[in-house]
């Protein structure tokens, strides 16, 4: 039986972002502190202390990054790297470890992993390798989304309906991001929890209903659109939408 593993989410009044993470470490202190630091800046966060648990997780679930501890229990962080990467899972690893030596680093980047940090080290330290982590990320694999008359670009945190800016709030960009990375398709209210929110996230699902009425009374109603549609016991849909209102 795996260990439990605990979650974070944002603290209500931090700016939100569109980013998921997961960390894996053993040192209960450590990895508390680690989550409740990312969760304060608006990240979701779920931890698993043992690399069965946390190898379970990342294959079960999206993360956009992994914070990886070399030495677990159950299975080290270099095994778990590697069957990661053996999967084709291209998820940014950064990886945590007391050991020090210029060996130790190199078993770890030859596993798969993005990046390497040796403890103790400075919160500051941590934030900076995991900004740069997610810039080289998303200068990969995001581009410019364009559903009809409506663009998104996730680099920039920009909306634009018929060439004029939509200003949005950072928790209704990653809503609308969400719903446009799948345009066409029907996308459930549970994945834009899990996405948006977190793993186990355990408020009121209908949040989500809120934000959906914010992007239409902002996207749709100003300019006699209806491009995000509900589809009855479903969940939602964003389509390129030209049309006016009946």
């Amino acid at each position: 039986m795996r260990p439990p593993v605990s979650h974070h989410r944002p603290a209500g009044g931090a700016p939100r972002h569109p980013f998921r993470f997961l960390i894996v470490e053993d040192e209960t202190r450590l990895a508390t502190a680690l989550a409740r630091g990312l969760a304060a800046e608006g990240f979701a966060v779920d931890v698993a202390h043992d690399g069965v648990s946390g190898l379970h997780m990342a294959q079960e679930q999206d993360y956009d990054l992994i914070v990886l501890d070399i030495m677990l229990p159950g299975l080290n962080g270099y095994r778990v790297c590697a069957q990661l990467r053996a999967a084709g899972d291209e998820t940014p690893i950064l990886m945590l470890t007391a050991k020090d030596g210029e060996y130790d680093e190199a078993e770890g980047l030859d596993t798969g992993a993005d990046d390497y940090l040796t403890k103790p080290f400075s919160y500051v330290v941590l934030q900076a390798r995991i900004r740069a982590l997610l810039r080289r990320r998303t200068r990969t694999a995001v581009q410019v989304l364009e559903i009809g008359d409506l663009t998104v670009d996730p680099g920039a945190k920009r909306v634009e309906r018929a060439g004029a800016e939509v200003p949005l709030t950072t928790k209704e960009f990653a809503v609308l991001e969400h719903l446009a990375l799948h345009a066409g398709r029907v996308v459930s209210k549970a994945d834009v929890l899990a996405h948006v929110w977190d793993f186990a996230y355990d408020g009121d699902p209908n949040i989500v209903e809120v934000y959906v009425s914010a992007l239409r009374r902002k996207l749709d109603l100003p300019f006699g659109r209806r491009s995000i549609t509900t589809v009855r016991g479903a969940g939602y849909r964003l389509e390129a939408d030209g049309g006016r209102h009946a």
